[in-house]
Order: structure tokens, then sequence, then C-alpha cells
């Protein structure tokens, strides 16, 4: 055990944490999703549903403040406008993290499983709810260990 780590964070997923960089993402997915299939690295985390492993995650990864949307999830096939459940606990969990409303892009399933493809790291969970699934893209830490504030989609590219 390690002081103010979290226990449900093993060593594996601790090096993919670390290791990760600005603009590499995440999918945190439930027990139906075809993790292996699709996943550039796999950490399986069974035992914890998914909002408990997304909350896990986020006491050390930094969520991207220089895009609009720091996270994905999937859209309920035949029903893109519904919030599922686990999206919901999603949102709640994402926003105490940031301290701040954040933006959660709905994609549809096949648009979710192509990102997921790309993403740096797949975290396959127990969650048995359908749509337990979400994608994070990871943030910057500045020089004294602070998220940088949200920059202004208006003030154009740095």
């Amino acid at each position: 055990m390690l002081k103010g780590i979290d226990p449900l964070l093993g060593p594996e997923l601790l090096h993919v944490l670390a290791s990760m960089g600005h603009g590499d993402e995440i999918a945190v997915v439930d027990a139906n999703f075809p993790a292996a299939a699709v996943a550039r690295r796999l950490v399986r985390l069974e035992s914890a549903d998914a909002p408990r492993a997304l909350q896990a995650i986020l006491t050390l990864l930094p969520l991207d403040t220089f895009v609009a949307a720091p996270a994905a999830s999937m859209q309920p096939v035949g029903d893109p406008a519904a919030v599922p459940p686990p999206v919901r606990d999603f949102q709640a969990l994402l926003d105490a993290a940031a301290g701040r409303r954040v933006t959660v892009a709905p994609l549809d399933r096949f648009a979710f499983y192509e990102r997921v493809k790309a993403a740096y790291a797949v975290v396959a969970t127990g969650e048995r709810r359908f749509y337990g699934n979400v994608i994070l893209v990871k943030g910057v830490i500045d020089a004294d260990g602070r998220v940088p504030p949200p920059r202004d989609p208006a003030a154009g590219a740095r």
C-alpha cells in the first residue's frame, strides 16, 4: 500500500497513467465492451464498476483544459439523446474532480469504438450497466503542480 494513492490503482494502471502524455486518451469501459479486441494496452479492473474506476483514475489524471470536451461517452443505440445512468455518474465525478462543469462529448457507438482503438490504454471494468464507457483526454500540470484553467475557445489556438 502507498499513502495517498487509491488502492484500486495497481502498478500496471499507475504505470499507464504516468506514461501518458498531454492529449493521450484512456478509456474506461464496461464488461460488455470488446476491450481485448481493440485495446493497444489493456488494464483489467473487473472487481470495480466503471464509476469507481473513473473516480480512482481522476485522483491522479489531470483532464485536458485545452480542448472543448476532455471526455466522451457512447450514445445509446436508438436513443442518442438519452443519458444512461453510468454517464450521469461519470458527469458528477468529472465535475467534482475538475471543480467545474466538464463537457462530455456524445459519440455514436462505432465512432466511440474507433476512438478507443486509438486510445493510449483501455481499462476494462466489471460494470454491468449498459453504456458504462467513457474516454478521458489527459491534460497537463504546471511547474507548481496545478492544472491550468480552461482555455477560452474564442482566444484561438496556442
